[in-house]
């Protein structure tokens, strides 16, 4: 992933000799995956309150903390 200057970001996939369009398009897609392109993209899409943006935190946190007990709390057979 490469930062531009104005905060665009840009995914660079070379080709490699005698490689398809089909593993090149692949081998991208799963680049943009890897970096966040795309979930940065449907984040920045509408303006969040920050109020939202931490309540939105904080609901996250405490469903992840009852997971982790509850994964915890489960007997082993």
């Amino acid at each position: 992933m490469i930062k531009e200057a104005d905060n665009r970001v840009s995914t660079i996939v070379f080709s490699n000799d005698n490689e398809s369009v089909d593993s090149l398009l692949r081998r991208f897609n799963r680049k943009v995956m890897q970096d966040g392109v795309l979930s940065e993209a449907r984040r920045r899409a509408r303006f969040q309150k920050p109020l939202t943006r931490r309540t939105r935190k904080l609901v996250a946190a405490r469903r992840q903390a009852t997971k982790a007990a509850r994964a915890n709390a489960r007997p082993r057979k």
